[in-house]
């Protein structure tokens, strides 16, 4: 690292906090990036789908071309907040010239109904994270039914699905929808990957169900249907899936069925009709509900930010951005962290990425993000002192201090070395330990 120069912490590893460390050190800036995972690329990594490699690949390369530059380091296996290896106000003490956040969106959304704790309700991105081979999630085991509901549908929807069929092979999966079909959110691309397992008599029952509602929208009942199937004829893989896929339009859920061993075996749904309000389409509940008969149900709804890692968090489960608007540029705003309980911007506090605003798109979308509150931290430091630099001999007296178990980039390259030799070994087109201890454990025997 350079010996005079502001250095940055970022906290979280995903796309936003690479590409934002990116653009930083372009600028001659020193950034120190930690990570709650041994493996950096968050959701490039782990929330991509499983048999991606080439995708995943491709975006490993950049991210390797960014922690390569001398003026970056990388600290993983590192958690940030109240009962982590470290604290927020711990950092903030050591007196970076910029923080970042880019920590992801940890936490997960209820919607609030009865049944919610029951056996066999999963959230989608701890379901994605351990079949993406993320430890800890890598290491639970999720009971996976016969039938399984999965609510949302957007494209986690398909992405789980997309393993429910063709990995897990269970008997139905079903989307639930709180909208139409029109409003689906999943792209045509994304669906391709089970559409062949889509059952076209049961999708045609379901618009016959609601068809009275639709048409009185003006939406035409056989192009909706052409819509919906038009990808079916196309075979994604070559062995086949026993798996029947449907959907269950207009429907919102109401209450998780369970037995006496507080397992999953229904879900109470509320019919609802499409209205327009505000020249928009939203759902409205009519009060009657039914019943469907199931093992497991899925929420795939979005997430929340981590509320433990001591930032101001508002009712949407969002931290709490500036809310006053600079005449000379309407977003720089909602860059900054905002102290809620002191009515203040945090002083040199910027987020970027899931963690200031939540289940917002993939990794184009994280990259431009990161690389925006680059640029609004790049102008706030303009102006402050460039100093001597010890932050990071601060950082690993810190470390020291509170007995943290830290990787490095250079081991990073070893373990990545090792999975590809391992791969190799299995003649795998690619392999992910699954266990912390285990890479933990082949790092240090293999430095």
């Amino acid at each position: 690292m350079l010996e005079k120069s502001q250095t940055i912490l970022v906290i979280g590893a995903g796309p936003a906090g690479l590409y934002a460390s990116g653009k930083l050190t372009e600028a001659g800036k020193n950034v120190i990036l930690l990570n709650r995972d041994i493996k950096y690329g968050g959701l490039a990594e782990y929330g991509i789908f499983v048999s991606k490699h080439k995708m995943k690949e491709g975006i490993r390369k950049q991210f390797r071309k960014i922690l390569a530059n001398e003026n970056l380091e990388y600290f993983g296996n590192v958690t940030v907040g109240k009962n982590s290896n470290v604290t927020l106000e711990e950092l903030k003490n050591i007196g970076f010239s910029a923080y970042l956040i880019t920590a992801g969106a940890q936490g997960t959304k209820n919607i609030g109904i009865e049944g919610e704790d029951a056996k066999g309700v999963i959230h989608a991105k701890d379901l994605v994270y351990h079949y993406n081979h993320l430890p800890p999630f890598s290491e639970r085991e999720f009971e996976i039914g016969n039938k399984v509901a999965i609510i949302g549908v957007g494209n986690v929807m398909v992405d789980i699905a997309h393993w429910l069929v063709h990995y897990k092979k269970v008997k139905e999966v079903i989307a639930i929808a709180r909208r139409g079909p029109n409003e689906r959110a999943y792209t045509d691309k994304e669906i391709k990957a089970i559409a062949y397992n889509m059952d076209t008599e049961l999708v045609r029952r379901e618009l016959e169900r609601i068809r009275e509602n639709l048409e009185s929208l003006g939406q035409n009942i056989e192009e909706t249907f052409k819509n919906l199937i038009k990808e079916c004829s196309e075979k994604y893989y070559e062995e086949d899936s026993p798996t029947k896929f449907y959907f269950k339009f207009l429907s919102s859920p109401k209450r998780i069925l369970k037995d006496n061993n507080n397992k999953v075996i229904g879900l109470e749904l509320e019919e609802n009709i499409l209205i327009e309000k505000d020249g928009k389409l939203v759902s409205k509940g009519t009060g009657k509900t039914y019943t469907i008969d199931l093992d497991n149900v899925i929420f795939a709804i979005g997430d929340n930010v981590d509320s433990s890692l001591g930032l101001s968090v508002n009712k949407w489960g969002e931290f709490i951005k500036n809310p006053n608007q600079y005449e000379d540029d309407p977003n720089r705003n909602l860059y900054e962290l905002y102290d809620e309980e002191n009515k203040k911007v945090l002083e040199g506090f910027f987020v970027a990425g899931w963690s200031r605003k939540a289940s917002d798109g993939l990794v184009g979308i994280a990259r431009k993000d990161g690389e925006t509150a680059a640029k609004y931290i790049l102008d706030y430091l303009k102006n402050k002192p460039i100093e001597e630099d010890n932050k990071l001999s601060k950082l690993l007296d810190l470390f020291t201090q509170k007995g943290v178990e830290y990787v490095t980039k250079k081991d990073i390259e070893l373990l990545e070395k090792l999975e590809a030799e391992e791969a190799k070994k299995r003649n795998l087109e690619f392999y992910k330990f699954d266990y912390n201890k285990e890479m933990l454990d082949l790092i240090k025997s293999n430095r």
